[in-house]
């Protein structure tokens, strides 16, 4: 049996704070505490058990274009030998985020250029790499990034999980 946490199982509490954490990481135990009205030693406590399972990383959001990297992708890739191209995207560095995929291509890549003559480059090279056919999509504008399960949506998060359990207990 599985004894991983799912999210009908997941504690309430557990959840405000790991959405206390999406909104930023970088906030102290107290003011999580506050926010959530959980003790602060029940905060730590609950925060070290899910750091090696639910919690990936710590990590911050960038804005690539004040760095200079105007230029953002997705490209979907089918790639011929998938593990040759896995170690290809994973060691390139305008590879943003790879992911396998199903249906007509193999891989979608989230990638970041300083300029289009680099983008272009970066795609024309992709046949060099095992990829037989790609898609190149243009970011225009982020509408929504990284929310999934912030403080922000909580309340929805907290709705959602109430009606899962009632319908499991409906089912049983």
């Amino acid at each position: 049996m599985d004894a991983r946490p799912t999210f009908s199982t997941i504690k309430e509490s557990d959840l405000k704070i790991l959405s206390e954490l999406r909104d930023n990481s970088r906030q102290t135990l107290a003011e999580i505490s506050r926010k959530t009205r959980i003790s602060i030693s029940t905060v730590y406590d609950r925060i070290k058990f899910h750091e090696n399972d639910l919690i990936k990383r710590n990590t911050c959001m960038i804005d690539f274009q004040k760095l200079g990297y105007g230029i953002r992708t997705s490209i979907l890739a089918s790639a011929n030998e998938k593990d040759e191209f896995r170690k290809f995207a994973k060691g390139h560095p305008n590879i943003n985020s790879a992911f396998e995929i199903d249906n007509d291509f193999n891989f979608l890549l989230d990638c970041v250029f300083p300029n289009m003559s680099d983008c272009r480059d970066f795609v024309e090279n992709l046949e060099k790499n095992g990829v037989e056919k790609s898609q190149v999509h243009y970011i225009i504008d982020e509408v929504k990034v990284e929310s999934f399960m912030s403080a922000k949506s909580e309340n929805k998060i907290s709705e959602t999980k109430k009606e899962e359990r009632e319908k499991a207990v409906q089912t049983n």
